[in-house]
């Protein structure tokens, strides 16, 4: 959808403005984060040669736009200062295989006019293209791009300036990462979603959970523990398997879908629990689980659920007190368990979601009101343990 240049001012806080040189790979990018396209297909995407503007909505509203790389947005054609003040973040796209100083030369000017127009904006700096780059030679460009950067913009007189940089492909998940971590600081309630996060993983058997966008697999909120790429990929990747099983189950007949969600010699659940609610269970082969339940506009929780390791005795002094089980006993004993811990886990996310619905709720209040302040939001509940 082809959009003015100008974006609206009522978006101000969640305006993704994607910039770069002309063929760095952000059409590509807004092609496979946004509208699902296969890497490889984008090989056949031609340059953009007008501003571009795709609209989302979750849990905040959401503009990216995208500016072709040839046009000089310094003009007195452009209202370039009304532009820069009114996105919350400026993310320019550096092709890393690609020779970078003239790309470098263009985001130092585009960094000292958009700083001094708007202060608060996030400047995003994607060194994109990695794929092509060996891990030794992806480290060197990083430091070479960091450093020739910081030595421009003091060359201008800017200092102050904070800058984010991500190594990125979109051959892999690292670019989801990158657009999840720079939606994030878009969120105004992110401080709040985070710590409901902790406490569910605080109060469940939980190692770690995501609350992502289920279109794009950016993930707006994670608990503090650090993100772990690889556990990242397997709940990002059981979105997409849950989707694909929903269409397989919704294809079916009644009889035969309720068969398959009551037979308990499968090792991976997917149910829906009311015509709006998805829920899918998958049990892995280490002894972890991957839950996934639907939450709103487009969100869904992923957690990744440790495995309860048999606690007590060790084999002998079992045996010398005359307490030595089956198989069978420990392994009916072992799911007896991790149901119950999914019984708590379900009402815990229970919770989550109607914190989660008050917090979009009041987020809108907020947007319809400027004078109520954005620290007052309605208390979460308590978790059940």
């Amino acid at each position: 959808m082809e959009a003015t240049l100008i974006p609206n001012p009522r978006d101000t806080n969640a305006t993704i403005l994607l910039m770069g040189l002309r063929r760095s790979g952000k059409s590509s990018i807004c092609k496979v984060v946004f509208h699902n396209m296969q890497p490889y297909d984008t090989l056949y995407l031609e340059s953009t040669s007008k501003p571009t503007t795709e609209q989302f909505s979750s849990l905040i509203d959401l503009s990216v736009m995208e500016l072709p790389g040839q046009l000089n947005y310094f003009e007195p054609n452009y209202d370039s200062e009304r532009l820069f003040s009114s996105v919350g973040a400026l993310v320019y796209v550096i092709d890393s295989q690609d020779e970078y100083l003239n790309a470098i030369t263009n985001l130092s000017m585009i960094i000292d006019y958009a700083y001094k127009v708007n202060p608060n904006i996030n400047i995003e700096v994607l060194i994109h293209k990695i794929d092509g780059l060996s891990e030794d030679y992806r480290i060197d460009a990083q430091r070479d791009i960091m450093q020739r950067t910081g030595d421009e913009l003091l060359d201008l007189g800017v200092e102050g300036v904070e800058l984010s940089f991500y190594l990125t492909s979109i051959f892999n998940h690292s670019i989801y990462e990158a657009f999840s971590r720079i939606v994030q600081k878009l969120i105004p309630e992110l401080p709040s979603l985070e710590n409901m996060l902790d406490n569910l993983v605080e109060h469940s058997s939980i190692d770690k959970v995501f609350l992502f966008d289920v279109n794009s697999k950016i993930y707006v909120a994670t608990d503090s523990s650090p993100v772990d790429i690889q556990t990242y990929e397997v709940c990002a990747e059981f979105i997409d398997i849950t989707i694909d099983l929903d269409d397989l189950y919704v294809e079916n007949d009644k009889n035969k879908n309720e068969s398959n969600g009551n037979n308990n010699s499968t090792n991976h659940k997917h149910v829906r629990n009311a015509p709006t609610e998805l829920k899918s269970i998958s049990h892995l082969s280490n002894g972890s689980v991957l839950y996934l339940k639907e939450m709103i506009r487009g969100l869904a929780l992923v957690a990744l659920i440790r495995s309860d390791e048999r606690k007590g005795m060790n084999g002998v002094e079992e045996e010398a007190h005359g307490m030595v089980e089956t198989i069978e006993e420990i392994d009916q004993d072992q799911e007896s368990n991790q149901e119950k811990s999914l019984t708590i886990i379900d009402y815990n996310v229970s919770l989550f979601k109607e914190s989660l619905m008050k917090i979009w709720k009041h987020s809108k209040l907020v947007q319809a009101d400027q004078d109520v302040p954005h620290h007052q939001q309605d208390n979460p509940h308590s978790f059940h343990e």
